[in-house]
C-alpha cells in the first residue's frame, strides 16, 4: 500500500540528465513520491553509480546512457523506458549543455551548433517520442527545465540563452497543440541553484547562497502530479515556492 504521502504513486518518470544536480534530485524526489523513474544522461558510469545509490534508498529506478540531441539515442531510451515501466506519464527534459561564456562576436561555431543540438533539439526529440505514447491516453506531463536567460537576454550566454528562449518558444506551441486532449506542457525555470553547471558559470558565487536542487524539486513533484492543471506555463521555481510554503 502506498504511503498516504506519496504524491505521484502509480506514475512512471523519464528525467534527462538526471545524475547530478537539478535532474538527480528531481529522480530522487519522484522515487521518494512513489513514481517508478527512468533517468537518463551521456555518461554511462554516472547513470550506474546513480542507479545504485538511489536503489540504496527503496526507489523504483531504472535508465541506461545516450545522447538526447540523438534521434536514434532518444527513440531507444524512450522504448526502454516503456518496455521497463509499461508507459510514461511524465518527461522532464533537464538535460543541457552551457557551452561558451564569450560575447557573439567571438562564439564558436562548433559550440553554437553542439548547444542547440542538445538544449533545443534533444528537447524537441524527446517531445516527440513521449507525446506518442501521452497523446493516445490522453494525459500526461511535460517539463522544460529553462532559465531565466531564456526570458531576458543577457550579454555573454550565447547559445545557451538562445537555446532556452527556443524552449520557452517550443513549450507554448506544443501545450496549445496537447491542451485539448489533456496533455500538459510547462517550462519551469529554477532560478540561481546550487550546482556544478551555476559553479561553472558563476565561479566567483558563493553557492552556499543559493537553494539546493532538493529545495526546488517539490515544483518538480506539484507539475507532476494529478494536483496540477497548469499548461503553457512559464514557472518561477523559487517565486512558485514561496507562494506555496
Amino acid at each position: 500500500m502506498a504511503r498516504m504521502a506519496e504524491k505521484l504513486a502509480g506514475k512512471i518518470a523519464l528525467v534527462t540528465g538526471a545524475t547530478r544536480g537539478i535532474g538527480r534530485a528531481i529522480a530522487e524526489a519522484y522515487a521518494h513520491e512513489g513514481a517508478g523513474v527512468f533517468i537518463c544522461a551521456r555518461n554511462g558510469a554516472e547513470i550506474r553509480t546513480t542507479l545504485q545509490s538511489l536503489r540504496k534508498t527503496g526507489a523504483q529506478i531504472d535508465g541506461c546512457a545516450g545522447d538526447i540531441g540523438e534521434p536514434a539515442d532518444v527513440e531507444r531510451l524512450v522504448e526502454l523506458a516503456i518496455e521497463r515501466y509499461g508507459t510514461i506519464d511524465v518527461l522532464v527534459n533537464n538535460a543541457s549543455l552551457l557551452g561558451a561564456r564569450v560575447p557573439i562576436a567571438t562564439y564558436p561555431t562548433a559550440d553554437w551548433h553542439e548547444v542547440l543540438r542538445v538544449n533545443l533539439t534533444g528537447i524537441f526529440l524527446m517531445m516527440q517520442q513521449t507525446l506518442k505514447t501521452m497523446i493516445p491516453r490522453g494525459q500526461g506531463s511535460i517539463i522544460n527545465v529553462s532559465s531565466g536567460v531564456g526570458r531576458t537576454g543577457r550579454a555573454r550566454w550565447g547559445a545557451y540563452a538562445v537555446s532556452k528562449f527556443g524552449v520557452e518558444g517550443l513549450t507554448q506551441v506544443a501545450a496549445d497543440e496537447v491542451r485539448q486532449c489533456g496533455g500538459r506542457i510547462n517550462a519551469v525555470n529554477p532560478g540561481p541553484t546550487r550546482t556544478p553547471m551555476r559553479a561553472q558559470a558563476y565561479p566567483e558565487e558563493d553557492p552556499l547562497t543559493l537553494p539546493t536542487p532538493e529545495q526546488i524539486a517539490p515544483v518538480f513533484v506539484h507539475f507532476a502530479s494529478d494536483k496540477s492543471d497548469e499548461t503553457g506555463q512559464s514557472i518561477e521555481a523559487q517565486e512558485w515556492l514561496k507562494q506555496h510554503n
